[in-house]
């Protein structure tokens, strides 16, 4: 490595302490764990995130590093663990060093359908037609991984009838099994949309035109719905042309919500403009008669000062430290009407609900408390009453940070609630990682068990749980 790269690589926040790779692969059986695993309490919690398996050369974006999943199972009381890396078509290409596409500070390279990057599939993780998906936020084939081993299976591509790619956040409903998708294009002007049912046929596919090329980030369902965003955070004439990751906010532009029928052609979709800001994630959504209720996490002003220390990493750790808040938006499907309303000024992102409840009306969220630092960090974990915007905070303590929660139902629980939330948390000063597991109705209390881990989970991005039957 060049002395350049080397002092790049220094400068880069995102590959050093609690965010720096881990490259073995392990499988630890009988975790020890401080406390009592509840017995109620079985399955998988999952969560994706970003491990370059090779020392990065040139310029390194957080969300270029390499997929790993890292995951534990719980039952009858005990616990083991395991890490993978996610083996996509580009991870396999790169280990030969034979990789076209690159990273996103470089130029995106045309792959025949669309302009792609490396995917890395590092961003989400969805359990459909019973093995989990790993997706990458910037567009790519969906890779499928066995939900016991985590071993790649491959990238899908729907039995041959995927036409393009698929992002990360899209849905699954859990009534029907079906997955709901979206794509868009990086520099032309639309999105796409699918449905795919529980035995993995693509049973629905349509496009919707944009005004211009977008970036959205998430999508949300309703039991009728899917619901897509037109956000005002866009390339600038610079990216457009050379086809670079060079992103600016348009405060000509607004923030726009559109609401399609699940079936129906993109040209049947209603648009509902709002004041421009913008949403990386989605808590839930529901109708309510003829009311499509939608609750996010906004972004607000990020009110930090420019990280000049991290020389060219700058900008990139400006934009990654999330200042959002909670904010529902109404609309009325009859009769156009529309309003937004903030929900609470406290700042958290990634959050997640009950899945039985994803597309229902909801009560409940939990969400990554965000430290007012620098880089991306959770230090807590804040449950929202969304009926009634009132928040309890479970703090991780001093130097510790988390990922991603995600809700655990009581086994034989019938109300959204009765459950539990897991959560991989490390510890910035001792480099020891471990996964808390609370009482999701008295999350402020200390944790019921906590689970020592072999090894260190670098903080990363997305997960899911998996019920006992599932995982």
């Amino acid at each position: 490595m060049s002395a350049r790269n080397s002092d790049l690589n220094a400068l880069n926040p995102y590959l050093h302490g609690p965010y720096a790779p881990v490259r073995e692969e392990v499988s630890i059986d009988q975790l020890r764990v401080k406390g009592e695993i509840p017995k109620d309490f079985a399955g998988a919690y999952y969560r994706n995130g970003p491990n370059p398996k090779k020392t990065p050369s040139g310029m390194h974006h957080w969300f270029d590093g390499d997929g790993m999943v890292h995951a534990i199972f719980f039952e009858d009381g005990k616990a083991s663990y395991r890490n993978r890396y996610i083996r996509s078509k580009d991870f396999l290409a790169d280990e030969k060093n034979q990789l076209r596409r690159s990273g996103i500070f470089n130029k995106a390279v045309s792959d025949g359908s669309s302009t792609v990057y490396k995917n890395t599939a590092n961003t989400d993780l969805i359990m459909h037609a019973g093995e989990l998906m790993a997706l990458w936020y910037i567009s790519g084939k969906p890779v499928r991984l066995d939900a016991k081993t985590l071993e790649t299976v491959g990238e899908d591509d729907f039995q041959g009838a995927l036409p393009k790619n698929v992002s990360a956040h899209s849905k699954v409903d859990s009534t029907s099994g079906d997955l709901l998708f979206f794509d868009y294009a990086l520099y032309e002007p639309w999105y796409s949309f699918g449905v795919v049912d529980k035995h993995n046929q693509l049973q629905h596919f349509t496009q919707i035109e944009l005004p211009g090329p977008r970036l959205p980030h998430d999508m949300a369902i309703t039991e009728n719905y899917a619901i897509f965003m037109d956000l005002p955070v866009v390339f600038t004439e610079q990216g457009l042309r050379q086809k670079v990751w060079a992103i600016h906010e348009d405060k000509n532009l607004p923030t726009r919500f559109g609401i399609l029928p699940r079936y129906a052609s993109g040209k049947k979709i209603r648009w509902f403009e709002f004041s421009g800001c913008y949403i990386y994630h989605v808590i839930n959504a529901w109708e309510e008669g003829d009311e499509v209720i939608l609750y996010c996490c906004k972004m607000i002003e990020n009110g930090l000062d420019m990280p000049i220390q991290y020389g060219p990493y700058a900008p990139m750790v400006n934009v990654l430290a999330l200042r959002a808040v909670v904010t529902k938006w109404t609309m009325n499907m009859r009769t156009g009407e529309s309003r937004e309303e903030q929900i609470d000024d406290a700042i958290s992102e990634f959050p997640v609900v009950n899945l039985e409840f994803a597309g229902k009306k909801s009560r409940f969220s939990y969400h990554g408390a965000i430290s007012n630092t620098e880089t991306q960090l959770f230090d807590g974990i804040l449950k929202y009453d969304l009926s009634s915007g009132s928040s309890i905070r479970h703090g991780f303590g001093k130097n510790i940070f988390g990922s991603e929660p995600a809700f655990v139902p009581r086994l034989g629980s019938s109300e959204e609630d009765d459950g539990y939330v897991v959560s991989f948390v490390t510890n910035a000063e001792t480099n020891c990682s471990s996964v808390l597991i609370l009482d999701a109705r008295d999350l402020a209390r200390p944790p019921l068990a906590e689970v020592i881990l072999p090894n260190r989970v670098p903080l990363g991005f997305h997960g899911t749980w998996a019920n006992l039957n599932q995982a």
